[in-house]
C-alpha cells in the first residue's frame, strides 16, 4: 500500500475514482427519474426512497470500515471461509433484515400522518423488508469486492472502499426498490 500523503499523490489515486463515481451517480438519478409516476402515485414509496439508498450504503460503510480496520492490522483475509469476513457479513445481513421493516412501517406511519396513505403497512413494509434483504446481500458483494480491489491496486481502503459503497449502493438501492415495489404491487 502507498504511503505517500501529498496532494499530487491523493489526487492520482483518487481522481480517478470521483470520476467514475459522478457518472455512476448520475446514472442513479436517471434510473429514479423513470419510476417518478409511481412514486408520486404512492407517496410512502416516495419515503422509502432516501431512507432505503441512504441505509443501504450505511450497511456498506459498516461492513467497510472493519474490513479497513481488519486489512490495517494485518488480519483481513479474502478467504471465504475466514470467521471474521464472515461474521461481519452476517452481521450486516442481520442488521438489514431487523432495520429495514422498521424503516418501512416509519415511512408508512409518515406518510398516513402527514398526507394519508393508499398502500397498507403490509405492502410497505414487504417492500422495505425485500429491498433491505437484497440490498444487504449486494453491500456485502460490493463492499468485499471494493477492498479487495483496493489491496489488489495498492490503495488505502480507507480512501476508496467507502465513497465507492455509498455511491454504488444509491444505484443498486434504486434498482432494487423498485425491483421490489414491481414484485409486491
Amino acid at each position: 500500500m502507498r504511503s505517500e500523503w501529498t496532494v499530487a499523490a491523493i489526487t492520482r489515486a483518487m481522481l480517478p475514482v470521483l470520476l467514475a463515481l459522478t457518472v455512476v451517480e448520475i446514472g442513479s438519478g436517471l434510473v429514479l427519474q423513470t419510476f417518478e409516476a409511481q412514486l408520486l402515485a404512492h407517496p410512502s414509496l416516495l419515503v422509502l426512497v432516501p431512507v432505503t439508498i441512504g441505509t443501504a450504503g450505511n450497511l456498506g460503510s459498516i461492513l467497510a470500515s472493519r474490513l479497513s480496520t481488519a486489512f490495517h492490522l494485518g488480519t483481513l483475509s479474502f478467504d471465504p471461509t475466514d470467521d471474521e469476513l464472515a461474521g461481519n457479513a452476517l452481521a450486516v445481513v442481520a442488521l438489514a433484515l431487523t432495520l429495514f421493516p422498521v424503516v418501512g412501517a416509519g415511512a408508512w406511519a409518515l406518510t398516513a400522518v402527514t398526507q394519508g396513505t393508499d398502500l397498507g403497512v403490509g405492502t410497505v413494509v414487504l417492500v422495505a423488508f425485500l429491498s433491505g434483504a437484497v440490498l444487504a446481500a449486494l453491500a456485502v458483494a460490493v463492499t468485499v469486492g471494493a477492498t479487495y480491489a483496493a489491496y489488489h491496486f495498492g490503495l488505502d481502503p480507507d480512501d476508496v472502499v467507502i465513497p465507492v459503497v455509498t455511491n454504488v449502493c444509491d444505484v443498486l438501492g434504486v434498482l432494487v426498490l423498485f425491483g421490489a415495489v414491481r414484485l409486491v404491487l
